[in-house]
């Protein structure tokens, strides 16, 4: 199960980050407590934030460049992109994936292994409707509850890093897991962060920096080894294997 999310944190704060102000959407590099980070902060009111899984033959984009090369068609390209969520080795998505107002795989709320069955397990979604945008994450079990009945684009991954302000109950300070990892953020007035941490980061301390430096109270892992990035800005197009779902934010081409 793979799939990643990147990001790219912008702002200067007295606990050790460190990075110059930005704009929304600007994408910038930061560090904090020894590891690089990228994050990338967007108005979803204001930016054009959706999902991209399969092109219009069913098969999946697996590649940045493909879903620009799709987007280019309707004069159109990405400004922002990352893997958004766990999938199968088809690139299928392990659990709930809504593309566009339609949903293409169902909320997984079984136990497992790995990652994604780390309960509690999450949901990153967007919502739009008669013009009204909105973003949030929602933990699976509590997504009827939290989120709107309009969601336009949705994807789950786990486990979920911060709920409701706490770190996830399972995530250990002194664990020796490190890995790079990359996860996305909701801060109480809306904004959305994702963010990717360049140097391998514990569960524990990512979590602890999307919670404490980026303000988000719930936040979503999305990946982890194989993160990706696309960030023209910060001349950032990282290879690697096919990815299955991935997010992106859509500008109109010059």
């Amino acid at each position: 199960m793979r799939l990643f999310i990147i990001v790219v944190l912008p702002f200067l704060c007295a606990s050790g980050v460190a990075s110059g102000a930005a704009a929304d959407g600007a994408c910038e590099t930061a560090e904090n407590g020894g590891v690089d980070y990228v994050v990338c902060r967007f108005d979803p009111a204001a930016s054009d934030i959706r999902l991209f899984l399969s092109n219009e033959s069913g098969e999946p984009y697996g590649h940045f460049n493909w879903v620009n090369e799709a987007l280019a068609k309707n004069g159109e390209k990405l400004a922002f992109a990352m893997n958004a969520g766990m999938y199968h080795e088809d690139r299928s998505p392990v659990g709930l994936y809504m593309e566009a107002g339609e949903e293409v795989a169902p909320l997984n709320t079984n136990d497992g292994p790995g990652n994604f069955h780390l309960k509690p397990n999450g949901v990153f979604w967007i919502y739009f409707e008669h013009g009204s945008k909105a973003a949030g994450i929602s933990a699976s079990e509590m997504l009827e509850l939290e989120a709107p009945d309009a969601i336009y684009h949705a994807t789950q991954s786990g486990p979920m890093l911060v709920v409701n302000g706490e770190i996830h109950p399972r995530f250990l300070a002194n664990s020796d897991s490190f890995k790079r990892r990359n996860g996305v953020g909701v801060t109480e007035e809306g904004e959305v962060i994702f963010a990717l941490a360049d140097t391998p980061v514990r569960f524990y301390d990512f979590a602890t920096f999307f919670r404490d430096e980026l303000k988000t109270p719930n936040a979503l892992y999305l990946d982890g080894t194989i993160s990706r990035l696309y960030a023209p800005a910060l001349d950032r197009n990282d290879p690697g294997v096919p990815m299955g779902p991935i997010v992106g934010v859509v500008v109109k081409n010059d």
